[in-house]
């Protein structure tokens, strides 16, 4: 997969404060906003929401 400036590498950070982290890929096009999943915090033990770091 070529990479480009339309699907660039972010860094996900976990609001619950524990310091976990998701690297994932996004599209500028389709998601221009900073990103928000919700996904597991192992530390924080429940699925808790993950923003995008810059």
């Amino acid at each position: 997969m070529a990479r480009n400036s339309m699907r660039p590498v972010v860094t996900l950070k976990s609001t619950a404060g524990t310091g976990v982290t998701y690297v994932t890929r996004k599209n500028r096009s389709n998601d221009p906003d900073r990103l928000v999943l919700r996904k597991y915090d192992a530390l924080a033990g429940k699925h808790v929401a993950f923003r995008e770091e810059r």
